[in-house]
Order: structure tokens, then C-alpha cells, then sequence
């Protein structure tokens, strides 16, 4: 099978996360199997060429804003006619292949945008997303008939703006999971990983902790991910002012060597974003043994199973969250059979699981 990929990431890119993570995964099996890729997408600075298998191609062109139009004109130069199916990544801007590519289109969604317009654009920017979003999802639902997306939440979501034949696939981790769950040594460490961005909300998972160790002094807080965003910087200030700052600490971006080891040794990890396509970090950090608390949004709510795997809070405050911290934490129990069914419901989420759910999908 020939497939282009549309996509404004790769996994190379200083913005890449959880999607271009998966996406790639997929990419590096389909290739293994045979199948011939060429992924379509944007240059960046410092990117490298990486050696690459003969069936496998990157074609950058274009910037952030421009791959859109770039990827549109090599496409019908270099490609029309060449594939058998074409992959459009949506992340946040679709590619609008449908509308002139004749090889089956298969819309790629991990999650709308809509709310998150207001958190990452500035004004007035951010009310002219939210305000066009849903009629471009209304057009882009008569031009599409087959979409991939990775939750119950998005599908969902992408069904009230009319589109059909959703095929949802199982999430793949590269984390493997810890072979035997052994008791936490100390699970007084509450850890927030990711990019500390308007969208994660990093300040009201700090705020969760705060209010918890207002009532328990021996909680300790570590706040890892890239911190080189306004946003971020206002969160130091916030944590350097803060009354427990003594017991929290931001060590910016960590190597995955730390990153997997802050998973481990964490009691909870707290997640507070607008939404998600379903919270990659969630699954991954209970592959390590580490149940998670997180907001009642798309993606997290598909992510943990309320009380089963984890805690959805669902006021949506950190007064809430940090209640939850609380409870959990001082019932032995619940947590070791939370902790537990977290563990092993991460299992199932493989590269291999990941790849065969949307093998079928694109092979119809």
C-alpha cells in the first residue's frame, strides 16, 4: 500500500508530543510491514536528515503556516495519482486533502481545538478560532468519510459538527511497563510533566497542591516539562512566591532517563489541561506504577476511569483536585487497588495494539 501522511509535526520538531509520538510509531510499523510512506511536512530550524528505511520518505516543505499551501502544490507536481490512501493529520488545521486528492483520505483527529483557542492565542486571534472552528468542521465533515481519532471524547465531539464513520484506535506508549508493581518507597511527591502551556492549566494543578498540603506538610511537588514560555515564567513566579515554595521544584525539561523515573517515584500525577486527545502522560505514568488525578475533559475523562484507575475531579478546581489528593492518599486501600488497576489496564496500550487498530482502519 502507498500512503501519504500530511502532517505540520514530525517527531524531530521542538513542539512534538503525544500525537507525533504515536503517528510516528505507526508510520515505522507500516513501514516495517511494507507498506510504502511518504510523510508531507514542515521545516523547522536544526532539523536533521535521519537515516531512513528505502520505503520510507520525509518531504519537508513549507513553515508552520505555509505547509498547509506548500504540501497542496508539491502533491499535485509530484504525487497525484502516486497514493493509495492519504493520511490528514488534523492538528488544529487540517490539510483539506479530500478536497483534491482522488486516493481514499482518511481524516486523522486527536482532538478538536475549540477551547483551546482561548488559552493559546493571543486576542483577538483566539475568538476568530473559536468562532470559524465549527464551520470549518462543518465543511470538512461533508468531504471526509472516513476519520481516526483515539477516544470516545473526540468522537463525540467531531459527531456534533456531523461527521460519520468514526473508528476509534487504541493510544501506543513507548514507555514499557514495570514488570511487577512493588510497593511505593514514599508517594508523598506529587509530580505535573509535560510543556508547561496556557492549554495544561499547570497553575491550577500548584494550586491542587497547595491547598493539599495545607493539610498535610510531608506532600512535596515537582513541576518538569519545557519551561521556556511566557506562560511557564509565570508559573516560576508564582512557585518562587508561593508559602510551600520550599516544597516545590521545576527542573525544566528532563531526559527520558528522568522523565521515567519521576513516573516511578511519584504518588499521583495531577493533569489539568482544557482538554486532550486522551492523555498520553496519564497511561504512560500508570505504566510506572503512578495512578493519576485529572479534570473532567475530553480526552482525560477516556484516559482514567473514575475511581477504578484513577480520580476524575469533577468540579474541575483546585480546591477540588486537592481534595482528592488528600482522600486518596490517606486510604491505603483504595490507592493500592487504584494503583493496581492502572497498572494493569496500561498494558493494553502498545505500539503493536496501537498499529494493528489503525491498520484496520485505513485498509477498508
Amino acid at each position: 500500500m502507498k500512503i501519504i501522511w500530511l502532517s505540520w509535526k514530525d517527531r524531530g520538531h521542538p513542539l512534538s508530543g503525544g500525537a507525533e509520538s504515536v503517528s510516528g510509531n505507526i508510520m515505522d510499523k507500516l513501514v516495517r510491514d511494507g507498506h510504502t510512506v511518504k510523510l508531507i511536512t514542515a521545516r523547522y530550524p536544526q532539523d536533521t536528515a535521519p537515516t531512513l528505511p528505502e520505503n520510507f520518505e520525509i518531504i519537508r516543505v513549507g513553515n508552520r503556516y505555509t505547509v498547509y499551501t506548500e504540501a497542496k502544490k508539491y502533491y499535485m507536481s509530484h504525487l497525484e495519482g502516486w497514493a493509495d490512501v492519504v493520511i490528514d493529520e488534523m492538528n488544529t488545521i487540517p490539510f483539506n486533502s479530500a478536497s483534491y486528492s482522488k486516493a481514499r483520505n482518511v481524516l486523522l483527529c486527536y482532538q478538536l481545538a475549540r477551547e483551546v483557542w482561548l488559552y493559546q492565542m493571543i486576542a483577538p486571534l483566539s475568538f476568530i478560532g473559536y468562532l470559524y472552528e465549527p464551520f470549518m468542521l462543518r465543511s470538512l465533515a461533508k468531504k471526509y468519510q472516513s476519520i481516526a481519532t483515539e477516544s470516545q471524547s473526540t468522537k463525540n465531539d467531531m459527531e456534533r459538527y456531523g461527521f460519520k464513520n468514526i473508528d476509534i484506535f487504541r493510544v501506543g506508549m513507548n514507555t514499557s511497563p514495570i514488570k511487577t508493581l512493588a510497593k511505593k518507597r514514599d508517594k508523598t511527591m506529587i509530580l505535573s510533566l509535560g510543556s508547561i502551556r496556557p492549554m495544561k492549566r499547570t497553575l491550577e494543578a500548584i494550586k491542587a497542591f497547595e491547598f493539599a498540603r495545607d493539610h498535610n506538610k510531608s506532600l512535596t511537588m515537582t513541576i518538569a516539562g519545557d519551561a521556556s514560555g511566557r506562560y511557564a515564567r509565570k508559573v516560576a513566579v508564582y512557585v518562587a512566591r508561593s508559602r510551600h515554595k520550599e516544597a516545590m521544584i521545576m527542573p525544566g525539561r528532563v531526559t527520558a532517563a528522568e522523565r521515567l523515573s519521576l513516573m516511578q517515584t511519584a504518588g499521583l500525577l495531577l493533569v489539568t489541561s482544557v482538554k486532550e486527545g486522551w492523555g498520553l502522560i496519564v497511561t504512560e505514568a500508570n505504566s510506572q506504577g503512578t495512578p493519576a488525578i485529572v479534570y473532567d475533559v475530553d480526552g482525560l475523562r477516556d484516559s482514567v476511569q473514575h475511581d477504578v484507575t484513577g480520580i476524575v475531579s469533577v468540579n474541575n478546581n483546585p480546591s477540588a483536585m486537592g481534595a482528592s489528593i488528600l482522600d486518596l492518599l490517606s486510604n491505603d486501600a483504595k490507592y493500592s487497588a487504584i494503583r493496581k488497576n492502572a497498572w494493569e489496564w496500561s498494558r493494553q496500550f502498545t505500539l503493536e495494539n496501537s498499529y494493528k487498530d489503525f491498520l484496520k482502519i485505513i485498509i477498508r
